[in-house]
């Protein structure tokens, strides 16, 4: 893989892509991304999260990273930001066996 390769950017790029302010739901943006990226491309993005989730950086980094990426309210749906990202993978997860 490249030297240059962020997989922060690549995140911070998937969450605004696809939880963007026009979204009907984080869900359907969710369905959707899923349905239209290649396995390739959905294998990609479930490493750029976990190398995220993995990483070294604090639980208040993450979060905020998070927060300022994805346009998702989080208190309405009961999660933190950690939470939904964690459940995004999995969702993901179940998406890629089908492809």
């Amino acid at each position: 893989m490249d030297e240059n390769y962020d997989y922060l950017e690549e995140l911070e790029d998937f969450l605004g892509g696809t939880f963007h302010q026009d979204i009907s739901s984080p869900e359907q943006a969710l369905d959707e991304f899923i349905n239209e990226v290649s396995k390739e491309g959905l294998l990609s993005t479930i490493k750029d999260c976990e190398k995220f989730l993995n990483s070294s950086l604090t639980f208040q980094e993450k979060e905020h990273i998070i927060q300022n990426n994805a346009e998702v309210y989080f208190p309405a749906i009961k999660l933190t930001p950690l939470q939904w990202l964690i459940n995004l993978v999995e969702e993901m997860k179940k998406g890629a066996k089908t492809k």
